[in-house]
């Protein structure tokens, strides 16, 4: 394995851990007769299209795009785990407001501060 590719897998794997990710193996983890390596491992290959998928949307239609791709997957997860609900979707849709927030604002800040 060369270097660029061993630090660029460093790198997205330290991505990838994120909020979310931790909330949702909580959830997971409550569920004792589920092994969390086993889950994570066999998830893991779940995800590899999923996040091809989201490269593509990104790429041709954006942030906006991206995150329809987000709360999609958020909301069948959702759906999966047994915890549909107006709470569950009011929390989603007020992660990705602060998301788009995030993405539109945080270029005025860093060039205010650099």
């Amino acid at each position: 394995m060369g270097k660029e590719l061993l630090l660029s897998s460093l790198a997205f794997g330290l991505f990838v851990v994120c909020p979310r990710m931790a909330g949702m193996m909580h959830v997971i983890a409550g569920q004792e007769s589920l092994s969390m390596m086993k889950t994570v491992l066999v998830g893991t290959a779940f995800s590899v299209p999923l996040l091809m998928l989201m490269v593509m949307v990104f790429g041709r239609f954006g942030v906006w795009g991206a995150l329809t791709v987000c709360v999609l997957t958020d909301f069948g997860a959702a759906l999966i785990m047994g915890s549909v609900s107006a709470k569950a979707g009011v929390e989603t849709a007020v992660i990705a407001l602060f998301v788009i927030m995030g993405v539109k604002v945080a270029p005025f800040i860093s060039r205010a501060l650099f």
